[in-house]
């Protein structure tokens, strides 16, 4: 079922129009060829996609194309609706391939970096068998819309990898690794040419099309990608002015989170705002709205007791302004007492029961030793990235495209470690 009329300026005409076949799809080897926007809006129409007047796509650079409202929106009005057949799904690839994907999807279930990822796999076909149509695809004027570069973790080179923090360079070494695995599980799959499956830039471009593009459904798990929706570009704490929903028939609706002025982006949340080096490694975007940032400090395999006080990401946290996130201070503390087990069980009881008078003992019992722990890491993550940007000199951004960004990235997170360190060096 598609969704019902929201705009009664838009009539739903034939699935495909023939005037829109007026070209291949352009070849994404050249990096350089521009997006192919005009035909959308007759696209959209024809398959039934709802648009607002005020919904309009702008581009300031001819790369990055996002959308804006062209006059003022109330709160809670719609912007945008999709009917669930032009949406390209992780199940529904799936009912479409596995019969033929199977032992790809064995392949993948063993990988530490893609087990998770089957149906972005399943849309990642979905995107190569696409593209193998060219004009007789019904995604063939989106896709021609779509970006050709990207400098998100998996279309980075060795040399980005080098320029970053261990952090930052090995969430972005994943997104690298289950790549190569969806590429190697291609061998497992007869529906597509070898050419397309040798095709290192083509197959990047898929991947970075699905892992830039899709939207997590929160009813039922599955991933999508929603086209014209993944117009909305990211929005930073406080700057999400589109909420996205769904309907129980697969429908995707975009509405208004609040009055929206003209001119004005139209913006959702792609992730958590508190760590812009995962947004870097998925997107290749810096989010320099972010008002914290993942303190760094890794524990490999990770007990469930330093689960439970609070080691993750987005609750280990070092702030703009130099301030520390309790969570940081507790696993700290847990990690300094596992010299005393009873200690560490003691302090760990504490927290579960929230017992605070007794968790602040210990931590003020402990605390020259947290302090000194956490210093020390600061310290040498802050030296680090000084010795990466003083190599910064002798880069060439003609062959390194992606180095101002890294550098971009880099340089944030210092500013909020210096303000960390600054922040212990007065305690």
């Amino acid at each position: 079922q598609t969704p019902a009329t929201l705009f009664s300026k838009r009539a739903v005409s034939s699935p495909f129009s023939t005037t829109l076949r007026h070209q291949s799809v352009t070849n994404v080897v050249d990096i350089t060829a521009p997006r192919d926007i005009a035909p959308l809006s007759e696209w959209s129409n024809n398959w039934g996609i709802q648009t607002s007047d005020c919904f309009q796509l702008v581009s300031e650079d001819g790369v990055d194309v996002y959308a804006i409202s062209n006059q003022n929106i109330p709160a809670e009005s719609p912007i945008l609706a999709i009917p669930s057949d032009i949406i390209l799904t992780g199940n529904k690839a799936r009912e479409e391939f596995v019969d033929y994907a199977y032992n790809a999807e064995q392949m993948l279930l063993t990988s530490a970096d893609a087990s998770d990822r089957i149906p972005q796999f399943y849309l990642f076909l979905k995107v190569l068998k696409e593209y193998e149509m060219g004009m007789d695809s019904a995604w063939y004027t989106w896709l021609n819309s779509l970006p050709r570069y990207h400098s998100n973790g998996a279309s980075m080179t060795d040399f980005c990898f080098g320029c970053l923090p261990p952090y930052a360079a090995e969430v972005s070494l994943v997104e690298k690794r289950c790549l190569r695995q969806f590429v190697q599980s291609l061998s497992e799959i007869p529906f597509l040419s070898d050419r397309t499956k040798q095709n290192e830039v083509l197959t990047t471009w898929a991947f970075s099309i699905v892992h830039t593009r899709y939207f997590t459904v929160p009813n039922n798990g599955d991933v999508c990608i929603v086209p014209m929706a993944d117009f909305f570009n990211h929005g930073g704490v406080e700057e999400e002015e589109v909420n996205i929903s769904y309907d129980d028939n697969g429908n995707c609706f975009a509405y208004s989170n609040y009055d929206i002025t003209a001119g004005q982006p139209l913006r959702i949340c792609y992730g958590d705002p508190t760590n812009p080096s995962n947004l870097l490694a998925r997107y290749g975007f810096l989010d320099e709205s972010s008002p914290a940032t993942f303190c760094k400090y890794v524990i490999p395999n990770p007990s469930q007791e330093v689960l439970e006080l609070g080691y993750d990401p987005s609750r280990m946290l070092f702030y703009n302004d130099g301030g520390i996130s309790q969570e940081v201070w507790d696993v700290l503390l847990y990690q300094e007492l596992a010299q005393n087990p009873q200690e560490q069980l003691n302090y760990y009881q504490a927290h579960m029961t929230g017992n605070e008078a007794l968790k602040q003992q210990y931590h003020e019992q402990y605390f020259s030793k947290t302090h000194s722990t956490l210093q020390k890491h600061v310290d040498y993550l802050v030296n680090e990235l000084e010795e990466l940007s003083e190599n910064s000199w002798r880069r060439d951004l003609d062959r390194h495209p992606r180095f101002g960004l890294l550098m971009k990235h880099n340089e944030f997170v210092k500013c909020t470690l210096e303000a960390v360190q600054e922040n212990l060096d007065n305690m």
